[in-house]
């Protein structure tokens, strides 16, 4: 064999070779580009599986605190308005000095009436509908004014956008939540809720000056699960900080869509 010849053999083996090599790497880009679409789509399905999932949570809950608030206005609202209507009949039998003690029992009756209203009102997702955001925030803080629970303010600014109205009802129920904490954990005196609407979305602030939490410390419950998974539903940035003695804030950025 000439020296041609053995040039050709090595050339040939090379070319062959380097085919060899090329289809190796082709075959492996195109496995590994299949096998990453795979753990793509396996990772979206698990996302929609989950979202799904919070969904009718979210779902069940809202048709049971309806059927809380149709309970409270029906039967408790009712047999409380009869109760009154009976001490207000049996205060016109009564002497003029027992009168007065009558009157105070019925008076809280009265109270404790207008209280399960306005609760029967921001559990039910008809009436909130109905009321929109703002409105139903306001009914939430003007309940807990009088009730002398803290005291609340509420303050909007920019131009209102419409919202899309089930997306309304849970950006309520995440503020509910952080209500719900403010009450009956910071030992609050004051809490402050903003609205700002801005060219993209709707920033929310809520901010009590309560006892606080130490953010490393705090164990995540189920309060603070559902308002990250509501907020995560509705793509909602949320942020919750705290120091312990500093109060709770509560930020909420929704895009509009």
């Amino acid at each position: 064999m000439n020296d041609q010849e053995v040039y050709m053999l090595v050339a040939a083996t090379s070319t062959v070779l380097l085919i060899l090599l090329l289809t190796v790497i082709i075959l492996f880009v195109f496995f590994q580009k299949r096998k990453l679409k795979f753990i793509l789509e396996k990772k979206e399905a698990e996302k929609r599986y989950m979202e799904e999932i919070a969904k009718s949570q979210i779902e069940i809950q809202e048709q049971a605190l309806q059927n809380m608030s149709w309970e409270l206005h029906d039967n408790i609202g009712q047999l409380l308005s009869v109760a009154r209507m009976h001490i207000n009949i049996l205060g016109t039998q009564l002497a003029e000095e027992n009168k007065g003690k009558l009157n105070d029992i019925s008076e809280i009756v009265g109270k404790s009436l207008q209280e399960i209203r306005l609760l029967s009102k921001t559990m039910n997702t008809e009436i909130i509908q109905n009321m929109g955001l703002i409105k139903s925030i306001e009914v939430e803080l003007e309940r807990f004014n009088k009730l002398n629970f803290l005291v609340a303010t509420l303050e909007v600014s920019g131009e209102e956008c419409e919202i899309d109205i089930k997306e309304e009802i849970i950006l309520f129920r995440i503020l509910q939540e952080f209500f719900s904490n403010a009450i009956k954990h910071s030992k609050a005196k004051n809490l402050a809720v903003t609205l700002r609407y801005e060219a993209d979305s709707l920033r929310i602030t809520a901010q009590d000056d309560g006892v606080g939490f130490d953010e490393g410390e705090i164990e995540k419950g189920s309060g603070l699960i559902n308002m990250k998974s509501r907020a995560a539903i509705i793509n909602a940035e949320f942020e919750m900080k705290s120091e312990k003695n500093k109060g709770v804030s509560l930020t909420l950025s929704y895009p509009y869509k």
